[in-house]
């Protein structure tokens, strides 16, 4: 697979104007990039500008925290595919999982997969704040709630993606379902690294640096 096409162009921030959404959706038609990922409110923007190409369109579910009711993660889930997403990366409930109860972070993933129909759903398990069993849990309930994809990261929490964590990942949910780093990349070396670890999807504002082979700032 081509390097962009493992790229979600991601602009994430809350204070992303329309201007700041348009200039990341033209980067993605430039590049041919995989996905754009943008909030909820930019779908319909994002899916009227990329309706004519192969860029999905991508946005996030119960972010940054986790900690929406299933039902309301359901309904956001709806809500952004009747807007026209094409992929959905919803953020588990974190604390649920930290107090062990396992069936609730299971049910609230498979709440997301049964709204998303055949979209695809990737499963944001905030890696920087679990501990590598607990890693191996969330994978392991994302991949029994029929989830697409297992994603490290938000970037809007302690830390982002790295190849410990990528690869942990992917040994534990094997070949049957992907693996995104999210956070972290900022450059060509970091996204080869992530790739050879095991990711074959990169979540990442620098999306731009990373095909031009540079080194970009920021923290997604």
């Amino acid at each position: 697979m081509l390097l962009n096409k493992y790229i979600d162009h991601t602009l994430l921030k809350p204070e992303s104007t329309k201007d700041q959404v348009l200039d990341i959706i033209a980067q993605a038609k430039a590049y041919d990039f995989a996905s754009v990922c943008i909030n909820p409110t930019w779908v319909s923007l994002a899916a009227k500008e990329l309706a004519h190409t192969d860029v999905k369109v991508c946005t996030v579910i119960g972010f940054p925290l986790g900690a929406n009711t299933s039902a309301v993660k359901a309904f956001e889930t709806k809500d952004a595919i009747a807007n026209g997403a094409d992929e959905i990366d919803m953020v588990i409930n974190i604390g649920a999982l930290k107090s062990g109860d396992f069936e609730l972070v299971e049910e609230d993933i498979r709440a997301v997969v049964e709204a998303s129909g055949d979209k695809l759903v990737k499963v944001i398990i905030e890696t920087c704040l679990l501990t590598d069993k607990e890693k191996i849990l969330a994978c392991e309930l994302a991949k029994s709630a029929g989830a697409d994809f297992v994603k490290t990261s938000t970037g809007f929490s302690t830390g982002g993606a790295n190849v410990h964590d990528i690869a942990l990942m992917r040994q534990i949910v094997g070949s049957d379902i992907g693996v995104k780093a999210s956070g972290g990349a900022r450059s060509l070396e970091d996204a080869n690294a992530f790739i050879e670890a095991g990711a074959n999807r990169i979540g990442a504002s620098s999306g731009v640096a990373i095909m031009k082979g540079l080194q970009a700032d920021g923290d997604y």
